[in-house]
């Protein structure tokens, strides 16, 4: 279990400026106030009790809540990355870019949502009988996990994947009384909390019923343990693992399945590769991978932190990020 009320009580007032940053005055307001509330007693345990004692705690409204956990569910855009070095050690890394089309400050040239962001970046870590499970990057108030690790067992990501059946259909499904799929945030929490072995957590990745697509980026604490798995809501596409007789040292996801090309408009996979195969495998190293994060446009206006995790350290390093001008806006 946690105690994350210290923290949410800290982080409450951030936590309303977010709040009505997702909802202006009278939008919503019937969808946020009488039907999101309801809504809550319909998730699994423990994440339903979790939410009211955030809302209870915090002084934001219930249904508020419940919106910025389920937002979290489909707009992240992301880039993450496992490599292995010549020594066989593992390193992951990720930006977690939040908030597109959701508010263009002119002005200061940013993402409304993702600057209200950064003063709720936490990390917690995850106690039981006072001993780490695991340990997380997060926002302070949302209940799943996009970012964590397992400490000498295995680190994990969870990276949007745009599908036509994407988090939109699932989550109405849901709201309708279809209840079959799993959250994705929650499946990872899930499994960072009980699975005990890579090919456990990548199993259970694989073949748990969604409620959107999405990419799992999983690495292990064994030499070419490192893999994309590639998720429609029903099953696994296609798993793309660390093989070094192939000279693959290195797995990097964005936003698009890695056997088609990126969206031009979106295309943080082309550079981040560049950045990867310049510094080679045998330079790859916590420094050297937040270099890779750090160039733009991989590093962009929605980019709200950066964190480095290196399992056979059981570390998990976070910063929260600022692209300064000239940046792109993605």
């Amino acid at each position: 279990s946690i105690d994350m009320m210290p923290v949410i009580l800290r982080k409450s007032d951030q936590g309303c400026n977010l709040a009505n940053a997702f909802v202006p005055s009278g939008k919503l307001i019937d969808l946020v106030d009488i039907t999101l509330p309801l809504m809550v007693d319909t998730l699994p345990s423990p994440f339903g009790e979790e939410i009211k004692g955030i809302a209870a705690v915090s002084g934001v409204p219930l249904g508020e809540v419940v919106l910025f956990n389920i937002f979290y569910e489909v707009f992240t855009v992301c880039t993450s990355i496992v490599a292995e070095d010549d020594k066989g050690n593992l390193f992951h890394g990720r930006n977690l870019d939040f908030g597109l089309f959701m508010g263009w400050d002119v002005k200061n040239k940013s993402w409304i949502i993702s600057e209200k962001l950064k003063p709720l970046v936490v990390n917690l870590d995850f106690k039981k009988n006072n001993q780490t499970v695991f340990k997380s990057t997060n926002f302070a108030g949302y209940v799943g996990m996009l970012t964590g690790i397992k400490p000498h067992v295995f680190t994990l990501t969870m990276n949007e994947r745009f599908s036509l059946d994407g988090g939109y259909i699932g989550i109405l499904e849901w709201i309708l009384g279809k209840r079959d799929g799993m959250w994705m945030s929650f499946l990872t929490r899930s499994v960072l909390e009980n699975a005990n072995s890579y090919e456990e957590a990548k199993i259970r990745l694989a073949q748990t019923k969604l409620l959107a697509p999405a990419y799992f980026i999983l690495g292990g604490n064994q030499t070419g343990q490192g893999c994309i798995i590639t998720r429609s809501r029903l099953l696994s596409l296609d798993i793309l693992e660390i093989d070094l007789k192939l000279d693959r040292w290195y797995v990097l996801e964005t936003n698009y399945d890695h056997w088609k090309e990126p969206l031009f408009l979106d295309d943080r996979r082309t550079p981040a590769k560049k950045c990867m195969n310049q510094t080679s495998q045998k330079n790859i190293s916590l420094k050297t991978m937040y270099d890779v994060l750090s160039t733009k446009p991989v590093l962009n206006k929605l980019t709200t932190y950066t964190t480095l995790m290196q399992v056979s350290e059981g570390t998990l390093e976070s910063y929260i990020r600022d692209c300064p001008n000239p940046c792109m806006p993605w």
